[in-house]
């Protein structure tokens, strides 16, 4: 089970670390959909807290499309987009397709179709598919513009088609106009995304991002009283990575942030801070920030850049919805 650390005497509400911990869970896949997330008493016992608060934020966790609650068994992780049927793992070698294509045939046929019009409906949802993968669409809100120029930039490095950013409270006004498209966007803003594409004959994608345990290991080994920098694009990155760096370490650890495009605040985090964790597009601008003071500073900062935004596996997923895999060698054999 994912530990949670809450800091008691924070000025930071306990029922807000925890949110972001649990958000953050989902967000990186360690909690992945159809998980029960632990009892309120499980949480209680773990994290010192009344029971009462931790209901409390699942049921924010609730309102933000994160989970769903299930009478008389528990909370869980919801699934979005076509999480339902799309599987996590890498499929097997061999795959009984036949199978699965003979089921989803005979279950249309049971419903009243006949063999020509479940052709066409094979059809015309590979079509649909095919035609949404020409252009994605990322949303963010207007705020967190930088999650957003963080998603594109690494997307326009690994798809060959057109990535185009489009702001949340623009979101509708563009699919008015055009709707083959496949919008994409993180867990973070499930909500606010389903409620824009609800009724819209549109493709919705939600990405995970990376599980940063490679970064929160560096931040458990600094010593007491270190300064630790955060840079990134996005000021909800640095929101939520405050919030759980805090819950970790407390006040044993320093804590300056900046967005990468601060030039102000990223000096100040430059001259301070005895490590820094930036976002990989983030990575220049405080290595020629660094360059920039080197006369200046007492010792060089360590700069440990992540290695992505969005989870490697994610991707591969987001091409083969959208048909950009090479073609696998079709199996016939039963498992």
């Amino acid at each position: 089970m994912v530990q949670f650390h809450i800091q008691p005497d924070s000025e930071i509400p306990a029922s807000t670390q925890l949110f972001n911990q649990i958000s953050f869970a989902i967000a990186a896949r360690q909690f992945p959909p159809g998980y029960r997330l632990p009892s309120t008493r499980q949480l209680a016992m773990q994290t010192g807290l009344h029971r009462n608060t931790i209901s409390k934020v699942y049921e924010r966790l609730e309102a933000a499309g994160l989970v769903v609650p299930q009478v008389g068994s528990g909370i869980y992780v919801r699934a979005l987009g076509q999480e339902e049927t799309r599987p996590r793992q890498r499929r097997p070698a061999v795959v009984p397709v036949h199978r699965i294509v003979q089921d989803s045939v005979d279950t249309l046929l049971e419903m009243g179709y006949s063999l020509s019009q479940i052709r066409e409906l094979f059809l015309a949802e590979i079509d649909a598919r095919q035609k949404a993968g020409v252009r994605v669409l990322v949303t963010v809100p207007r705020h967190d513009q930088g999650a957003g120029e963080l998603i594109v930039q690494e997307l326009q490095q690994l798809l060959p088609i057109p990535v185009e950013l489009v702001f949340l409270e623009d979101l509708a006004a563009v699919l008015d106009g055009d709707t083959s498209a496949t919008v994409v966007t993180v867990r973070y803003f499930a909500s606010m995304t389903e409620a824009v594409t609800r009724n819209r004959d549109v493709r919705v994608f939600f990405i995970d991002i990376y599980n940063y345990q490679r970064e929160l290991e560096v931040v458990r080994q600094l010593p007491k009283g270190s300064c630790l920098g955060l840079v990134s694009l996005s000021s909800g990155t640095l929101g939520v990575a405050e919030v759980m760096i805090h819950s970790l370490r407390g006040d044993e650890l320093l804590l300056v942030t900046a967005q990468a495009n601060d030039s102000y605040k990223l000096n100040a985090v430059v001259h301070r801070a005895h490590t820094i964790i930036s976002d990989r597009a983030s990575g220049e601008r405080v290595k020629a920030a660094i360059a920039a003071a080197r006369h200046e500073l007492i010792r060089i900062p360590r700069l440990i850049c992540c290695e992505s935004y969005i989870d490697p596996q994610s991707v591969e997923l987001l091409k083969r919805e959208i048909g950009l895999t090479e073609d696998l060698p079709l199996e016939a054999k039963a498992s």
